[in-house]
């Protein structure tokens, strides 16, 4: 099965959500060059002890690689909710 290109419905967010992948590792502890925040997921896979390779990965489990993408995904999402929350916070009331 091949890699699947994931797109974004907002025309031109990719660019963004990518520096914010890469914002949320970097407070996560982990060096993420801001050009390739995708390879943060190489050093989550070796701090987690999953081998994690760059092309073919089929030999590993669904429970290895739902790991290393929790280890990423989880902290962006808890970011998008605290930023939600200061936004609406911060909101002017009328």
């Amino acid at each position: 099965m091949g890699r699947r290109k994931r797109s974004y419905v907002v025309p031109g967010a990719e660019q963004g959500m990518q520096h914010f992948k890469a914002d949320v590792m970097k407070q996560e502890g982990y060096a993420v060059n801001p050009n390739r925040p995708d390879d943060a997921k190489f050093e989550v896979a070796k701090d987690l002890g999953v081998p994690l390779r760059p092309r073919d990965n089929g030999e590993l489990s669904t429970e290895s690689v739902g790991r290393v993408g929790g280890k990423i995904g989880g902290p962006m999402v808890r970011e998008m909710i605290r930023l939600a929350q200061e936004r609406l916070a911060n909101r002017e009331r009328p």
